[in-house]
Parts: structure tokens; C-alpha cells; sequence
């Protein structure tokens, strides 16, 4: 299933975009909000992999609202307006309905939000076996970036999206990749199943994987990498990171 997001500040307008999600198979509605305010405070606590989202819209434009998202999902706008449509298309929308539209229109959109998705894997070719063993390759803005292993300090998931931290840099890289890509370019075993257990990196919540060289310190439930990060250990994997710490503990 595919979680959307719809967002319009016209009630009735709203309405119909949460009945068509409603009719399309592989779309679940995750939320409906009537303001972008309303919808970044929503997506501060919960992951969709696709936005319905009008533009013209009080306080803050939906055009304005994913220019300002770090890591925005895939995005549809809705408008009366023809004229955004060049801007739509120039942050990457993956389409356009222009009001009033129909359950055609919509579902054509809803089918090129799911090729969409079904093309994400196509970035994994990049991660390889053949590729060497220290280094691999991202897309990131439409560029190839490298990225030495090594360097990692732990990888956040956001939905379809990646961010890499890396040693040295203040940004992290934002990548169209699942986790469970990167986990297996990371050989990073299942902790919960008592598979292979990782040599350098462990998923220590469903949404990090942390380079375990890099850990400065743990604080009860929390990986402190440094002053400003601490990421929380979930539940589903305390027993074996707590192994991964007595098999390295030195003290009584």
C-alpha cells in the first residue's frame, strides 16, 4: 500500500480528494489536513510516500510548503491555476491535476505515483556486489556520488528516502533508496531474527542504522554520536545491541 497524504484547504475540495484515495486499490489514506502548518506537523511524526497537495492554499503555499521539505515523498499538485504547472514540474512533481478533475485524472496520477515506486529499485544497481567493497554510489540532486564507507555515521530512514550522514560533512546526502537496500549493501544482518550479526553497522530503531565505530557513548535507551545526536534504541532491537555491548564490555 501506498500512504498519502491530502492536503487542501477547501473542505469540499478535500473531500473529494479522500474519496478518490479511497477508490484507488493501493492508496491508503495516511492523513487529511486542511493547511500545510497542519500537514508539517503531521509529517513530524509520521512517514507517507506520497502527497496530494494543492497549491493555492493561507499562510503558506503548498508550492512553498514541499520546496521546504528536506526530503520530500512523491508529490501530485492540485489547482485551478494552469499556470503553475511549468513551477510544479520544475521541483519534481510526479503530476499535475488541474481542478475540476474527474477519477480518471486522479487515478492516472495515482498509477504514475506507483511506476514511480516500482522504480525506485532501479537506483540499486549502484549498489552491487561489484562494487568495491569500501566505497558505494548514491544519487543524490541528479548527481553519482561516492561515498566511502567508512565515513558513515549512521543512516536515517524516511520513508522511500535516505539520509546518509558522513563524517566531516554538516549535510547529510538525501537519496531515493529503501533501508532495506542499504542494509544489505551494509551487510547488516536481521538483529531481530538472530541472523548474521553485523561486523561494522547495526539497526538499532526502524528508522537508523548506526555505524558502530562512530558511537561516542550509551545512555540507557539512547546512541549518543556526539553533543548534538542521540538516536533511540526501539524496542524490537535493545537485546541485540545489549549483546553487541557485553561482547564488548571490559569491566566487572
Amino acid at each position: 500500500m501506498i500512504r498519502c497524504l491530502a492536503i487542501d484547504d477547501e473542505p469540499l475540495a478535500l473531500r473529494q480528494l479522500v474519496t478518490y484515495i479511497q477508490r484507488v486499490p493501493f492508496l491508503e489514506l495516511a492523513a487529511q489536513c486542511q493547511s500545510a502548518l497542519e500537514a508539517r506537523k503531521f509529517l513530524a511524526e509520521e512517514a507517507v510516500d506520497a502527497i496530494f497537495c494543492d497549491i493555492n492554499m493561507p499562510d503558506l503555499n503548498g508550492m512553498d510548503f514541499i520546496k521546504s521539505l528536506q526530503a520530500p515523498p512523491l508529490i501530485v499538485f492540485t489547482t485551478a491555476y494552469s499556470e503553475y504547472a511549468v513551477e510544479g514540474f520544475r521541483v519534481n512533481a510526479v503530476d499535475y491535476l488541474l481542478k475540476p478533475f474527474g477519477l480518471d485524472d486522479f487515478r492516472r496520477a495515482a498509477n504514475r505515483i506507483k511506476e514511480r515506486m516500482e522504480n525506485v529499485s532501479t537506483n540499486t544497481q549502484y549498489l552491487t556486489p561489484n562494487t568495491k567493497p569500501d566505497t558505494l554510489f548514491v544519487k543524490t540532486d541528479y548527481r553519482m556520488v561516492k561515498i566511502n564507507i567508512a565515513d558513515i555515521r549512521y543512516v536515517e530512514g524516511m520513508s522511500e528516502y535516505l539520509k546518509i550522514y558522513l563524517e566531516g560533512e554538516a549535510k547529510p546526502i538525501v537519496t531515493l533508496l529503501s533501508m532495506k537496500k542499504m542494509e544489505e549493501r551494509l551487510r547488516v544482518g536481521d538483529q531481530t531474527s538472530g541472523m548474521r550479526q553485523p561486523e561494522n553497522f547495526m539497526r538499532i530503531h526502524r528508522s537508523y542504522i548506526v555505524n558502530l565505530h562512530k558511537i561516542q557513548e550509551v545512555n540507557k535507551n539512547r546512541i549518543i554520536m556526539d553533543a548534538d545526536t542521540y538516536l533511540p534504541i526501539g524496542d524490537m532491537y535493545k537485546e541485540a545491541f545489549q549483546q553487541y555491548l557485553d561482547s564488548n564490555f571490559l569491566g566487572k
